[in-house]
């Protein structure tokens, strides 16, 4: 990265917080670390990989990608909630995922909103259907049709996942009927529904493309309002039959909700100066996702939006783990 280009950046960010640059506390002053709570291989693997390196040039520390995967990414979360107050433990995590928990897990151990800070969103991906090869359909209706005439398991990262309700979306507008086998992340249900184990899954399309490209896996449709212009030859959910059917993941960065406002500030600038280069955004476009950036207030109110959206569909279909 441009290193001038990165500190006028940085200083932008600063500004718009209305914050100084002398004001704001000294970071980073050790590695920064940035808790995947996912295996390896998923969407926030991903996203926290394609920002890793740039992040260590633009900031001057060594930047670690560490995974801390259970609980549909809550044991990370909670990792990091409880990381302390200095910034430089970071949550790259779905953002959905997250905002879905407190509805899915009754007895969660911190609270999103007070215990987590939003720092910034990263990437948006919608969530594509995919099934494997083998499978005799080609679109939503022939999968529905034939989820009626034989047991069909679909692979979901994890109870209560982002890509779990969109399918029970699927199936409450058109009847299919499948049952769902949870993973601890979306690249073990990728793998299972590689080799068979499972007949079809839902995850982001930005982990899941190269296998798509490689023929391992079938597209059926993606989950995004409208065709993507970089990946034209995937139809959309709403056009298969779902009218205005949206679903996806959605990336971002948080931190404990004991970081003060001036190091959330500093650390957001760094983050978004690091995403909006045109070599990371150009590689999130080749990876079926794009780049969406917001301040840590708007983070915040993104989070809670999304946790009444999604929770209303998660106590709609039952969806809860007790333990």
């Amino acid at each position: 990265m441009n290193f001038q280009r990165r500190n006028l950046l940085l200083g932008a960010g600063l500004a718009a917080a209305g914050i100084t640059a002398s004001a704001a506390p000294a970071w980073p002053t050790k590695p920064v670390r940035l808790v995947v709570p996912f295996t390896p291989g998923g969407a926030s693997d991903v996203a926290a990989r394609s920002i890793s390196v740039q992040l260590q040039q633009a900031i001057g520390q060594p930047v670690v990608v560490d995974y801390k995967p259970g609980a549909n990414g809550n044991l990370g979360a909670d990792y990091v909630a409880k990381s302390g107050a200095d910034g430089h433990t970071l949550l790259v995590t779905d953002v959905i995922g997250l905002a879905i928990s407190p509805a899915v897990y009754p007895r969660m151990s911190f609270d999103v909103l007070k215990d987590l800070r939003g720092v910034s969103l990263l990437t948006y991906a919608p969530h594509v259907l995919a099934v494997h090869p083998e499978l005799p359909v080609s679109t939503l209706a022939e999968l529905v049709e034939l989820s009626k005439q034989r047991t069909l398991n679909c692979a979901i990262s994890a109870v209560g996942s982002p890509p779990q309700l969109a399918c029970i979306q699927i199936q409450e507008a058109t009847g299919a009927r499948w049952q769902y086998v949870p993973y601890k992340g979306g690249s073990q249900a990728m793998t299972d529904t590689i080799s068979g184990q499972t007949q079809l899954l839902m995850n982001s399309l930005a982990a899941t493309l190269p296998h798509i490209q490689s023929g391992r896996l079938k597209a059926i449709a993606i989950s995004n309002p409208r065709r993507m212009p970089a990946l034209p030859q995937f139809t959309t959910i709403g056009e298969s039959g779902i009218p205005g059917f949206e679903s996806g993941s959605w990336q971002g960065v948080l931190a404990s909700g004991t970081v003060p406002r001036e190091l959330l500030a500093r650390i957001n600038a760094a983050i978004v100066a690091v995403a909006r280069d045109p070599e990371v955004r150009a590689r999130a476009v080749a990876q079926g996702a794009e780049v969406i950036t917001r301040s840590p207030q708007e983070m915040d109110a993104f989070m809670a939006t999304q946790m009444r959206r999604w929770g209303e569909v998660a106590t709609r279909a039952g969806v809860r783990v007790e333990a």
